[in-house]
């Protein structure tokens, strides 16, 4: 499921955020850098998927 998770990175970000983080603010993030150029979307999208984010508030450090 990695490899599909990147590839979808690359092609479609938001999508792959979602995949990754479900409905939280790293998708909103994603939605909004991808509308603004593309390319910023993509990066945020393969840091994500790369470093195994999730949309839990525990993994980013909140309480």
């Amino acid at each position: 499921m990695q490899i599909v998770k990147i590839i979808l990175a690359i092609i479609l970000p938001p999508v792959a955020a979602y995949l990754q983080v479900g409905v939280s603010t790293h998708l909103w993030v994603n939605i909004i850098l991808t509308l603004l150029g593309g390319i910023p979307g993509v990066i945020h999208a393969l840091w994500l998927v790369l470093t195994n984010q999730t949309g839990t508030a525990a993994a980013a450090g909140g309480q």
